[in-house]
């Protein structure tokens, strides 16, 4: 579909691609690793044709288009969230105007027979072709569907785009990309923005998509759960490994142990034939195999080892002060900006090394509660007091967007440390890889992870016994956010974190609060054990929902002849209210059993059938689904049946839950 081919970049004198070439198929779902500043986001560039390689070239497929999702990007502020999002469907609005076009012209036309009519014909079936595969049927319920999903609220749909955060106007850049259907998705850092239920929707969406993936993050549990491929770019190559991530990593260092062996077995044999050369060049007797040695070495294909990129985040935090046992009481706090509640009932005490985490869809709070904590925000209801002798450390959301970009990366620091450690604030910039001429650039030309490092750098001038960390790992690599992590669990203090980032609260905290609907919620376990809960918590929720209607549904007292009518006389009427059989003895009791043995037979034979044909329609809409992944053009019979199917399965599916229904009351009642 897109082929890489012999590509080379080059500034001056430094290379940043060296002749790297891949292939990216149809059906790949493709991650792109390597460390900040490897080439990463270039590639994305050169893909998409906005920039142009030193050499080599990229064929892309004609038939092929490519949906681009950037770091960063301008989102238009003049209309409303749905109307913004529905200019994903520009393309299939121009063909419903067209197909209507079409189909008045021929609607009066007469010329049946005419070379002009056939080729209108052709013209609106290559237009309703299009309209189907674009989803034009659906597009209404595909964009609620999405923004849904992506976290917004039915009440978000109709508010102004421009009301919305830098991070949300990102998610309406995704939702117009989701809703195109490109043939492949090029999603720069897509989960940066995103809390973890979208990032979990976004999951599903992309291992379920039609086409092909190629995508870069620093989250490892998403491109564990997305990928089935991972391209490394490092030191100007790239490395091509048929696996997710994780298994890219074991994979990765097994193949380095292997080149290492082969490196030093082969630079052994050179070091003894250069001994021998160099012991009886002059030797007449010895002349042959002298000549035959040089010869061999002349001939020899010299092993490379890819060098290791080593350069990682060094951190250690400074011991902690010794403070109360209680660091913070949280007594029934809330939040509220003039009209709009953001929650309430925050009701929770953290105690002296609590590593706690706060999760929950963006807008619901978190960065809220923390800033409360560390006293830039005074609760509109309840309170939040600090403990005795409790110092604050605060990495903000947008800490890197605080610093001076006029500064140095030198003077940033320099600014606000005090006392002895002055004198070591190049052995700390060293330590978050800011070394040499690092430590004259200015702030404002620094990349994103860059800015990160320096404003955690700056933020650990003093020591602390409670950090609060507001999605600390955004902008950082894998290597960093394991090392960011290491120093944490290692710290001695109190921790609070705001993060999205699964695989990096993973092992790190031992109690979640999740920010939801206006209330906070307490989960004492890790954050795999809060989504685990969190995941049956919601079945339990449709489980209340339901549960009225089928109570209704049972206790309904049945019309017509048996029970129901025995419903006037006595006692037997007060067990048929109830639902249960009247009682009856000897003959008549062992036929009526009889009778309802036989009936659980045919409702169990009922049911059974229909999940056999269910079974069946399930393989051919699968068998569909294959073909239409690997159609080069649009069939309409096929299509036709497509849907169909689809209908039946429908159909079968309500009938299979109406006989599943049945045979489970007069189970009951042939147990009660």
């Amino acid at each position: 579909m897109i082929s890489l081919d012999n590509l080379t970049v080059s500034y001056g004198g430094w290379t940043l691609f060296d002749n790297i070439s891949f292939l990216i198929n149809p059906k790949d779902r493709i991650g792109l690793v390597g460390k900040n500043g490897a080439g990463k986001t270039t590639l994305l560039r050169i893909i998409t044709g906005e920039q142009q390689p030193t050499s080599g070239a990229v064929t892309i497929n004609g038939e092929c288009t490519i949906g681009y999702l950037p770091q960063t990007m301008r989102v238009a502020d003049t209309t409303t969230l749905v109307d913004e999002t529905a200019k994903a469907f520009d393309e299939v609005l121009r063909l419903e105007a067209e197909i209507t076009d079409l189909t008045r012209e021929i609607a009066e036309r007469t010329d049946y027979e005419s070379a002009a009519y056939e080729q209108l014909l052709h013209r609106l079936n290559d237009a309703q072709d299009r309209y189907h595969i674009l989803g034009g049927e659906t597009r209404d319920a595909d964009i609620e569907k999405t923004l849904l999903g992506l976290g917004f609220k039915r009440e978000d749909f109709t508010r102004a785009t421009s009301e919305f955060s830098g991070g949300w106007r990102m998610r309406i850049e995704l939702a117009k990309l989701l809703l195109r259907r490109p043939s492949i998705f090029l999603l720069d850092e897509p989960t940066n923005h995103l809390d973890i239920e979208s990032i979990q929707w976004l999951e599903e969406y992309l291992k379920n998509y039609n086409g092909a993936v190629l995508l870069i993050s620093h989250d490892r549990a998403f491109l564990d759960n997305v990928t089935n491929r991972t391209v490394e770019l490092s030191l100007g190559k790239i490395t091509d490994y048929k696996v997710p991530y994780s298994k890219y990593v074991v994979l990765r260092a097994e193949r380095r142990a292997q080149q290492l062996a082969a490196y030093e077995n082969q630079q052994r044999m050179i070091e003894k034939t250069e001994e021998f050369i160099e012991k009886f060049r002059y030797k007449p007797t010895k002349s042959n195999q002298v000549q035959s040695r040089i010869k061999q070495l002349e001939r020899l294909e010299r092993l490379e080892v890819e060098e290791e990129d080593l350069a990682t985040l060094n951190i250690k935090f400074p011991p902690a002060p010794r403070s109360g046992q209680i660091v913070a009481e949280i007594n029934e706090a809330g939040m509220s900006f003039g009209a709009k509640h953001v929650f309430s009932g925050a009701n929770f005490v953290i105690e002296k090394g609590d590593r706690i985490a706060f999760v929950g869809r963006n807008g619901e709070g978190k960065t809220t509660l923390a800033r409360m904590l560390v006293g830039q925000l005074t609760p509109t209801e309840g309170s939040i007091r600090i403990g005795a002798n409790v110092n604050i450390g605060y990495y903000a959301q947008n800490q890197d967007d605080l610093m001076d970009g006029e500064f140095t990366v030198y003077d940033t620091l320099d600014r606000v440390a005090v006392g002895d450690i002055r004198t070591r604030l190049r052995d700390i910039l060293g330590a978050f890889l800011f070394r040499g001429e690092d430590i004259d650039k200015k702030v404002k030309v620094l990349s994103g992870g860059e800015r990160a490092r320096l404003a955690m750098a700056r933020m650990m001038l003093e020591p602390r016994n409670l950090l609060v960390l507001d999605e600390p790992t955004n902008h950082m690599d894998m290597r960093s956010k394991d090392i960011l992590k290491n120093a944490i669990l290692k710290y001695d203090g109190t921790v609070v974190v705001v993060s999205h980032d699964r695989e990096f609260l993973d092992g790190m905290v031992e109690k979640v609060y999740e920010f939801r609907d206006g209330g906070v919620k307490e989960y004492l376990g890790g954050i795999y054990y809060f989504l685990e809960k969190r995941k049956l918590e919601s079945l339990q929720e449709i489980e209340r929902r339901d549960a009225p209607a089928r109570s209704a549904s049972k206790t309904a007292p049945k019309t017509g002849s048996g029970a129901g009518a025995k419903g006037a006389n006595g006692a037997g009427g007060a067990n048929a209210a109830e639902g249960k059989p009247a009682t009856l003895s000897g003959k008549a009791s062992y036929e009526q059993k009889k009778e309802q043995e036989k009936l659980l037979r045919k409702l169990r034979k009922a049911v059974e059938s229909v999940e056999a044909e269910l079974a069946g329609l399930e393989k051919q809409i699968a068998e569909y689904d294959a073909k239409f992944a690997a159609a080069t053009d649009y069939n309409e019979a096929d299509y036709t049946a497509y849907n169909d199917l689809k209908t039946r399965y429908d159909h079968q599916m309500h009938e299979w839950e109406k006989a599943s229904y049945e045979l489970e009351i007069t189970e009951e009642q042939y147990n009660g």
